[in-house]
């Protein structure tokens, strides 16, 4: 099981925490945000493919902003297929 510890930039949540095995997202966690936005979409991608989950958030914005937690959530988990 890999697990990533990633500190996403531009957006309210300092932490996400990953968790993946042989290309499938176990686990996610973020470290503050907004809680139910964060718990939905850690929920919603636990158990989903990597690339299926970076296809699905990649570019999301929040707001006026370049880009969100689920954006971020996409970046980190695109430094794992690298």
């Amino acid at each position: 099981m890999k697990k990533l510890v990633y500190a996403p930039q531009g957006t309210c949540s300092s932490l996400i925490t990953i968790q993946v095995k042989d290309g499938i997202v176990k686990n996610i966690a973020f470290t503050d945000g907004c809680p139910g936005n964060t718990q939905g979409v850690a929920s919603l991608a636990a158990g989903m493919r990597v690339s299926e989950v970076i296809r699905r958030l990649k570019g999301i914005k929040c707001a006026d902003k370049p880009t969100s937690c689920p954006d971020q959530l996409a970046r980190a988990l695109e430094s794992l297929e690298e």
